[in-house]
């Protein structure tokens, strides 16, 4: 008895001792304290001392989630199509990719968000002001889209955009550089809220704008005494003062910020679609998966829901939902978003509804070859312009510049308030291994170094050099005819290809899209500038930081 008890008091003692020797261990091993976290690793001196010094956010846990975002855990998966090509067309062999963590909206943009922005932009650019007409009007969904010649659609074509009964109904009509405008738009006025929120911009600054005063982020982290036209010096200036009195800007060491709001690449759309990770255990995938859906049929398969579909598709000839009744798909066109279920994301309509424009320009083949990591074909690289006094060139009301698309509709290609951008040049791609020019749209697939006719790599290097065996012979100088209305039309008999620069991918399938299309595996591609009724958008985001908001535990057999 004795020597069990001196046995136990011996164990208690022990107790205190291994938690001092854990506490050390944590501490030595990371788990650093926040007076470690303040003291540099490699002078010793203090991080954000009030004597002046080093200065930084030291505080910062994880990046803010934006509004009407998702978070979407990045890996590896096979992108392009597993299942019967029943299309023979070729363009989707399957590669294997890995997908960094990003954020993507979980429904589709809807006609609510849009007219928000059709408000705004009206707002700042009275369209009955001759220099900015064409900034509203650039924007405008195209309403006509509904429009059939043996089709009764004029209801649509009147209301679908604007009646409170299709608020949150996706936006369509819109086509791939308008999208891509909106997303810039988004991430402006979502930074713009963050900095009044955080007392960096004075309270309700951003409803006291013009045309010569817009918030923009880049200009605000680049040059900010020149945001708001320099007005954020004065009457929207933040709370937040310096130890002159001075405006004091936040930073992107700060990380209140967020990235921009764009549109998904195609590899992160499909990945997003798939959402595999509902049918995954530890590292191998169980089961089969062809929708957004568990399952190999478009109607669920569960006890309570049986029978339902679960996407908004054409289910056959004259059939676009259904008999009426318990059968029907909710949808004849459209319907509201979050009708259907969401995937393993929490992503909704990732199949049906409507199709999706992604970022990439189209080619046939994903070439995993050259990148497997976050593959986008679309990269061109700009810098800021940089006047002749070495300060950011800022777009004013009189130097916006204007894009006019082939189907002759006008959009502003840049607002007041940003900053102007050029190609990058030989400055950034000198002695460069990684890339060697601004335009890698035709990368390996249509630039000159792709055609079988290059074999002087020094032709490649010189500038305004043009060249005419394009691997997909679309030319770069088309011959103009005109009809009677007036209207100019590509009459070139040389044309072999729809393909070029400015075709862009689109996912997703849609209210007018056969069960085939609705697999998130399958691509089609349209000019940039053509709008359908038929596809709409998302934004997504790129995260910044760690892969994961937890930390992943093995999973309990």
């Amino acid at each position: 008895m004795l020597t069990s008890v001196f046995t136990m008091k011996r164990s208690l003692l022990r107790i205190p001792i291994a938690l001092a020797l854990t506490g050390l261990l944590l501490t030595s091993c990371g788990g650093k304290k926040k007076s470690d976290r303040n003291m540099s690793s490699a002078t010793g001196w203090k991080i954000n001392a009030k004597e002046g010094g080093f200065q930084y956010n030291t505080d910062f846990k994880d990046q803010e989630t934006g509004p009407g975002l998702v978070m979407v855990e990045g890996g590896t998966f096979t992108m392009g199509q597993v299942q019967d090509n029943v299309m023979h067309d070729w363009n989707n062999m399957p590669t294997q990719q890995h997908v960094q963590s990003f954020y993507m909206d979980e429904t589709e943009v809807t006609n609510k968000m849009y007219m928000e922005y059709l408000d705004w932009l009206k707002r700042v650019f009275p369209p009955d002001q001759e220099q900015y007409r064409n900034i509203y009007r650039g924007a405008l969904p195209d309403t006509l889209v509904w429009r059939g010649p043996l089709s009764a659609n004029e209801s649509m074509v009147n209301n679908y955009l604007r009646h409170p009964a299709y608020a949150d109904y996706p936006v369509v009509g819109v086509n791939w550089v308008q999208a891509v405008q909106f997303s810039a738009w988004r991430t402006d006025r979502v930074n713009e809220a963050i900095l009044e929120r955080d007392g960096y911009l004075a309270k309700d600054a951003r409803y006291q704008i013009d045309a010569q005063s817009l918030f923009n982020t880049d200009t605000y982290l680049n040059a900010p005494s020149q945001t708001y036209g320099g007005k954020i010096v004065g009457e929207m200036g933040g709370k937040k003062t310096g130890k002159d009195g001075d405006v004091t800007y936040a930073k992107q060491t700060n990380g209140i910020l967020l990235p921009e709001y764009r549109l998904p690449t195609e590899v992160e759309w499909e990945y997003a679609a798939k959402s595999l990770n509902g049918i995954r255990q530890y590292n191998s995938l169980q089961g089969r998966k062809k929708y957004p859906w568990n399952s190999q049929y478009t109607r669920s398969t569960e006890r309570r829901t049986r029978g339902d579909q679960m996407a908004n598709f054409k289910q056959g000839k004259g059939d676009y939902g259904g008999l009426a009744g318990w059968s029907d798909d909710k949808g004849d066109i459209t319907v509201a978003v979050k009708t259907y279920p969401p995937n393993d994301f929490g992503l909704y309509d990732m199949a049906g509804n409507v199709a999706e424009w992604v970022a990439d320009v189209y080619r046939p083949i994903v070439d995993d070859e050259k990148s497997d990591f976050n593959y986008f074909r679309g990269n061109v690289y700009m810098k800021h312009s940089i006047g002749e006094d070495g300060k950011h060139v800022i777009v004013t009301p009189e130097t916006i510049k204007y894009d006019t698309l082939p189907n002759g509709k006008i959009v502003a290609r840049n607002l007041p308030g940003n900053i102007a951008s050029i190609p990058v040049d030989s400055n950034e791609t000198y002695l460069r291994y990684n890339f060697t020019h601004s335009d890698n749209r035709s990368y390996y697939d249509g630039d000159k170094a792709s055609t079988r006719s290059f074999q002087n790599q020094n032709e490649l290097l010189a500038p305004g050099a043009e060249y005419t065996n394009s691997m997909y012979n679309a030319p770069r100088t088309k011959k103009r005819g005109s009809d009677i209305t007036g209207k100019d039309y590509d009459t070139s008999n040389e044309r072999t290809s729809l393909i070029d620069d400015e075709v862009r991918v689109f996912k997703g399938g849609s209210w007018r899209d056969r069960a085939f299309w609705i697999d998130p595996a399958q691509r089609r591609y349209m000019p940039q500038y053509i709008a359908t009724d038929y596809i709409g958008f998302r934004n997504a985001m790129s995260r910044v930081g760690s892969k994961s908001k937890t930390n992943h535990k093995t999973p309990k057999g």
